[in-house]
């Protein structure tokens, strides 16, 4: 066999041991199972007029799949629906189950940790609640701050019925009086209390402080302070 005959054939044997090595791998790719598991989030069809307390925000999904589709997974993908629409008040125990888990195809669903969870639901309500102005900081020496005035006095918020009982009023964003000597106004932000408590309308107030000076005459009561 000539140097060049030699030559071609180790070439083209080196390129059947690449072909061969590829596919083999394609094939494993293809046809070798693995798992992975996955944080999933969880979100909830509920019933219109009741919100849940304390939900479960996730939950891990073992997943089953190819080498391929297993490499391939995002785990933004994978996501977890749970039906409460005909469900009613009060506490119930909800089983998780592989019909409740969105994956991208090609993956099966192997368990859910927990494979079952509490949920709570609870009526919706919505009313208005009084603001309260946060002030901070001490004003400038020999000033001295009046009764804040807070316009709008009162926001529309939405939340739990039991949890809204327990609150008499809404608190804004710190406002500083450090330094201040003359009539301060600021529109601040009002805070919820509770991550399950939303401000409807409006969602910042505007804060009005006077402030006197020695020897300044105390302002007259103001009539509108009664029945708000």
């Amino acid at each position: 066999m000539s140097e060049l005959a030699r030559t071609w054939a180790l070439r083209l044997l080196a390129l059947g041991i690449a072909i061969g090595i590829w596919f083999n791998a394609s094939v494993q790719d293809r046809l070798v199972s693995s798992e992975k598991v996955v944080e999933a989030s969880v979100s909830y069809n509920r019933p219109r007029g009741f919100i849940i307390i304390n939900p479960v925000r996730s939950v891990n999904v073992r997943l089953l799949g190819s080498k391929k589709a297993i490499r391939q997974l995002n785990p933004y993908q994978v996501n977890v629906t749970v039906e409460l629409s005909r469900r009613q008040e009060g506490s119930a125990i909800v089983n998780l189950e592989p019909e409740n888990v969105s994956t991208p195809d090609g993956l099966e669903v192997a368990a859910i940790e927990p494979g079952t969870i509490r949920v709570d639901l609870e009526r919706e309500v919505t009313q208005r609640l009084p603001v309260t102005p946060r002030l901070v900081g001490k004003p400038a020496a020999g000033a001295v701050a009046g009764e804040p005035e807070v316009f709008p006095n009162q926001v529309l918020v939405t939340g739990p019925e039991s949890l809204l009982a327990r609150v008499e009023a809404l608190s804004t964003t710190p406002i500083s009086l450090d330094g201040q000597g003359l009539p301060l106004e600021e529109t601040v932000a009002v805070i919820p209390p509770d991550p399950l408590i939303q401000i409807v309308q409006p969602t910042k107030v505007t804060v009005k402080v006077p402030m006197r000076q020695p020897g300044d005459q105390p302002p007259a009561p103001n009539p509108r302070k009664e029945g708000t």
